[in-house]
């Protein structure tokens, strides 16, 4: 009897098993990349107006999008909806602005500028295409009633993704 169980218990010791964890890593490089190659400068046309509208003497940013894999990719621009940097403003600013394919370097990319997909102060574009794409957008706002922006500096940002699909 003895023996039976001097048996049992080697065998259950011989069964553990040893166990190691492995990490697996590695790195994405995008297939689309974003550049602004022209940034933007509110003019004031009037008083109580900043646009980047170039007949009233504004400069419109102009933004790259670089995209080196077809349909996989969502080009998401926002133009600004308040300032980053301003002076004390009392009064509230209304914003309007506009997305849109100023260049191409194919011309399937012309589809973009159809088919864009506007909600908010958002524009959407599939980016159904590889190849080069740059975006303008318009940023007007507007202070108060019959009011003037207050002297100083100015500041709005745009924000460009480029979304994996």
């Amino acid at each position: 009897m003895f023996k039976k169980v001097l048996t049992i218990g080697m065998l259950v010791a011989g069964t553990t098993a040893a166990a190691e964890n492995s990490t697996i890593t590695g790195s994405v490089n995008a297939k689309c990349t974003i550049n602004t190659d022209v940034r933007g400068v509110y003019a004031q046309p009037t008083p109580d107006e900043l646009t980047t509208v170039t007949a009233d003497g504004g400069v419109m940013p102009k933004i790259r999008f670089d995209v080196a894999l077809a349909d996989a990719y969502l080009a998401r621009v926002t133009w600004p909806n308040s300032f980053a940097a301003s002076p004390s403003l009392s009064d509230t600013v209304t914003w309007t602005g506009e997305v849109e394919v100023a260049e191409v370097t194919d011309t399937a990319m012309s589809a973009y500028e159809s088919n864009k997909i506007e909600y908010n102060n958002t524009t959407e574009f599939d980016l159904t295409e590889s190849g080069t794409v740059w975006f303008s957008v318009t940023s007007t706002a507007n202070y108060g009633y019959g009011k003037a922006f207050p002297a100083g500096s100015y500041t709005a940002i745009v924000v460009a993704e480029c979304i994996a699909q």
